[in-house]
């Protein structure tokens, strides 16, 4: 193990570096990242002796390796040096060019902000204890905040929103994965097209699921404001999404504001709904529940899918019909499963995905569990035989490696453990593509997808994504479908054949949007 105080990288490279040191023979793990607590405790977890992190803080690069042996071990952080300091192969003045480069960038949030005086947005992506600090100084310098930063404390939350609001910003997070200002995607986004529908997301992957699906259906989005995942509990009271929905209302390429969000505050929804004085809401809020489909005087959407086809409908747009064919899929796929297979496995990189396809399952099959689950009944451990989304982009799984949207490894190995149980009838899964995403996720679960359908499962698939991704949509889908997968057009479709597969019955595939 190594460790490089004052040391800050991105996950990006540090999963780069990760990747190099595991491309060895003899190494069975490794690791390149920043000391943070949770990261601290995996490593020694794993046996790496506790002192030699002492005094490191989350500013504190570390490289680990477990090898056959220390001549293994240190070719392995070599590479790992060398992703991330150097090029390999690069040249020493090449070097010292890079070096002068860095040190001439600028190292505050003011002094960026005085070399670029056109710019109004900041994203801040730095360990949780140093993130309210560098909003702070975004929202000093009169600028708009995308706060990729998670593990930001509540209170501090709460007092930069209040803080941003009184000063006219907007503060989008903690733990905004997604925006799309201007056409201008940050964070994981996609590659959308221009449109008239306005989404204020607390759900990153929610944004993106919805942004795709207006985009595949011809409609587009005008703007994607991400406010962070705990906006619409009460603690928070909605602060940034009201703002979010009176911005989208004063814009005039927004005819239709699409509200997103995991399960909410219901009052909060309220309130955040009744922020618009003009421009019809549409609530996707998953969880919540209305006995005349109404909140707030806005239609409530039970799926994300179900929401932009409701944004489409105010709209007078038409959507192609998605569920052709799908009767004959699930039927051949319920003859190759036996009769004892009836339970539903889903394993998600999107949380906001997984808390759909409870909503989902629920209605169809009865209880899912989770680790995010819907109710708290409904938690983890579950009974045997039960139905199980877990959604993989949990801080139990991505402590001391990145998040599985950038690398599917973790996802690979968790689907080897836990997908081949004898009781399970279908895997569903979701790949997002995209920015920011792995090159090609679907092509590293392609062969774990392959067995499991040849170990007797059915394996149902969604991709999230733009025709015009980086990673190809419709590569990504035909990958998934060589490998013996049903390829579904949107992530609640995914969840009800998954549905119809486990009952042997394709009624909850084809009964429509929902």
């Amino acid at each position: 193990m190594q460790v490089f105080p004052g040391t800050y990288r991105d996950s990006l490279l540090l999963l780069s570096a990760t990747r190099a040191m595991e491309d060895g023979t003899g190494v069975s793990w490794a690791s390149a990242a920043m000391a943070t607590p949770a990261a601290v405790d995996d490593l020694a977890g794993r046996g790496f002796p506790p002192g030699d992190l002492a005094g490191a803080d989350a500013n504190a690069l570390v490289l680990a390796v477990d090898a056959a042996d220390d001549g293994t071990a240190g070719q392995a952080l070599e590479r790992g040096r060398s992703a991330l300091f150097a090029a390999p192969g690069s040249s020493r003045g090449e070097r010292g060019e890079r070096e002068a480069t860095s040190q001439s960038r600028p190292r505050t949030v003011a002094e960026a902000a005085a070399r670029l005086p056109d710019a109004n947005v900041a994203v801040v992506s730095v360990p949780g204890p140093y993130a309210a600090i560098a909003a702070h100084s975004a929202l000093s310098a009169g600028l708009h905040v995308l706060l990729f930063s998670d593990n930001v404390p509540l209170a501090e939350e709460v007092e930069l929103k209040r803080r941003a609001s009184g000063l006219g910003l907007l503060l989008m997070g903690p733990g905004a994965g997604t925006a799309v200002l201007a056409g201008v995607g940050l964070g994981f986004a996609n590659a959308v097209t221009s449109g008239p529908v306005g989404v204020v997301a607390a759900a990153g992957t929610g944004a993106q699921e919805v942004m795709c699906l207006l985009d595949h259906w011809g409609i587009g989005v005008s703007q994607v404001i991400g406010v962070g995942g705990r906006d619409l509990s009460a603690d928070v009271g909605g602060l940034m999404a009201r703002d979010a929905v009176r911005y989208l209302d004063a814009d005039p390429a927004t005819e239709v504001i699409l509200l997103v969000s995991k399960p909410p505050d219901a009052d909060v929804a309220r309130s955040v709904i009744g922020a618009s004085r003009g421009t019809p809401v549409v609530a996707a809020c998953l969880g919540m529940s209305a006995p005349d489909g109404m909140i707030a005087g806005a239609p409530l959407a039970a799926t994300l899918e179900q929401g932009a086809l409701l944004a489409a409908g105010i709209l007078g747009r038409k959507v192609p019909d998605q569920a052709q064919g799908l009767a004959g899929a699930v039927e051949q796929a319920a003859r190759q499963i036996g009769a004892t297979r009836t339970a539903v496995r889903g394993f998600f990189t999107g949380g906001t995905l997984c808390y759909e396809a409870q909503v989902v399952l629920g209605r169809a099959l009865g209880p899912v569990y989770s680790n995010i689950p819907l109710h708290k009944d409904l938690a983890l451990p579950a009974p045997a035989g039960a139905h199980i989304c877990l959604d993989l982009g949990e801080e139990e799984y991505t402590s001391g490696r990145p998040h599985p949207m950038i690398d599917p490894a973790a996802r690979r190995e968790i689907l080897q453990e836990q997908a081949f149980g004898d009781d399970i009838a279908a895997v569903l899964l979701d790949v997002v593509i995209g920015y920011g995403s792995h090159p090609d996720p679907a092509g590293a679960i392609a062969g774990t997808c392959a067995d499991i359908v040849a170990g007797g499962a059915a394996v149902i698939a969604y991709v999230l994504g733009a025709r015009a991704d980086p990673q190809g949509l419709d590569r990504q889908r035909d990958t998934l479908r060589e490998a013996g997968a049903i390829v579904a057009a949107s992530a609640a479709e995914a969840a009800r054949i998954a549905a119809a597969v486990a009952a042997r019955n394709p009624a909850p595939a084809t009964s429509g949007p929902w």
